[in-house]
């Protein structure tokens, strides 16, 4: 079995090995899966990091593995107004749930009350299978133009 411990925060090479996990796996520190090749994998990192899609982590043999998100149910929202969509997004942000945010759509793991508020405000709901890969927040990601 492949043990990775840490991860790699300036490679850009091509990974040996690819694994696709939930978000709910991605949170978790402790955890065992199969490549994509089916070959045993065990995940032994910090408590408190989330796993972001195309990330890279070295195995205890140097190979790179790649994380891939899978594609799970998730709630998207979509809206052509800008000012309702900040608010929105807004709304939900207050509430502490995690979410995903793109040019004109929200998304979200399914929940009914979340639902009825977006659609409250107008915005046009679907649910369907897709990757969720939700905002990590200022203190836990390198933000576009900021430097640690």
């Amino acid at each position: 079995m492949l043990k990775v411990y840490q991860t790699l925060h300036h490679y850009h090479g091509p990974a040996h090995h690819q694994v696709v996990l939930s978000y709910e796996l991605r949170k978790k520190a402790r955890i065992k899966a199969q490549t994509e090749t089916k070959q045993d994998i065990g995940f032994f990192l910090e408590r408190g990091q989330v796993l972001q899609n195309g990330q890279m982590l070295e195995a205890d043999n140097g190979e790179v593995v790649e994380i891939k998100s899978a594609d799970e149910l998730v709630t998207t929202a979509y809206s052509d107004d800008p000012l309702m969509f900040a608010k929105v997004c807004y709304h939900l942000g207050n509430r502490h749930t995690p979410l995903q945010i793109g040019e004109g759509w929200v998304r979200f793991q399914p929940d009914h009350v979340l639902q009825d508020l977006v659609e409250l405000y107008g915005l046009r709901v679907e649910q369907h299978q897709g990757p969720f890969d939700p905002e990590t927040g200022a203190y836990h990601s390198h933000l576009p133009g900021h430097s640690h």
